[in-house]
């Protein structure tokens, strides 16, 4: 079963795919904001999972508290009462708020565990955060475009083994070029910039697993594992997939899906 939900009042969207018999995987997209890289992860879950895909509004003033109360009455609306987390880079932010805000009694949902998928707590390289802001914001249309084209080739070879993202990834350039779109992403790189989610970390509850690419120069893993190792006291699981990058689901969809599902079945 699948089904999209637009909720107008936060401007969330989201869909759902899979019967809600099975356990939820609720994927919360990277600064891109999107779903327009994960199709094949998502065809790796097969009929194991009912995969839940969240699209981020263009929103140029959303603090986490807001993202993760969209994020909230948008899985209300679409009936889904909780499940697994799946935070890709920027979006292990608003899982953790999630996260806090269930513990703190700010919200109903119930959620089983959180995966980091190239994702972090407070991010190693805030320069690069910010260097990555400015860029995104300041960037000429046609510089752009340039560098929108030129990723669209790079596509081809990182997703070879994704012939279903590789067919996204016209979408993913379209949504890109947006007017506003820049803007939203600039705003999410000073939300990694500001936000510092340590201390939910170190209080979790949950069981928390680490995904990463071994090539990964955005959320290097040297530097985000053994924190996690060491602080978080839940950590369960912390793996590196070869010939992957940051975006790990998306460059190794296979292998990263026969994780995060044998992970989902091990608690």
């Amino acid at each position: 079963m699948d089904a999209e939900v637009s909720a107008p009042e936060h401007k969330i969207t989201l869909r759902v795919h899979g019967s809600p018999e099975l356990p939820a995987l609720i994927y919360l997209p990277g600064v891109h904001g999107d779903w327009t890289l994960i199709a094949g992860f998502r065809q790796a879950l097969s009929t194991k999972a009912r995969f839940v895909e969240i699209t981020y509004p263009r929103a140029t003033a959303w603090t986490l508290t807001r993202y993760a109360q969209g994020i909230e009455s948008a899985l209300l609306a679409a009936g889904v009462n909780g499940g697994w987390l799946l935070g890709e880079s920027f979006g292990s932010q608003p899982a953790w708020e999630l996260i806090r805000r269930t513990r703190g009694g700010q919200s109903s949902l119930r959620y089983d565990g959180l995966i980091l998928a190239g994702g972090f707590v407070k991010h190693p390289w805030p320069w690069g955060a910010r260097f990555l802001r400015a860029v995104t914001a300041m960037a000429p249309r046609r510089l752009l475009r340039v560098l929108l084209a030129g990723y669209a080739t790079c596509a081809r070879f990182r997703h070879r083994h994704a012939p279903e993202t590789l067919a996204d990834i016209a979408q993913f350039v379209a949504n890109r070029l947006h007017p506003d779109d820049p803007a939203a992403m600039a705003q999410r790189y000073t939300l990694i910039i500001e936000n510092d989610l340590r201390s939910v970390a170190q209080e979790a509850t949950l069981p928390v697993f680490q995904l990463t690419g071994m090539v990964d120069p955005i959320v290097p893993w040297p530097l985000t594992a053994p924190w996690l190792r060491k602080h978080c006291p839940t950590l369960k699981d912390s793996r590196i997939i070869r010939l992957a990058d940051h975006n790990v689901l998306a460059t190794a969809p296979t292998k990263s899906a026969t994780l995060v599902l044998s992970w989902m079945q091990s608690v």
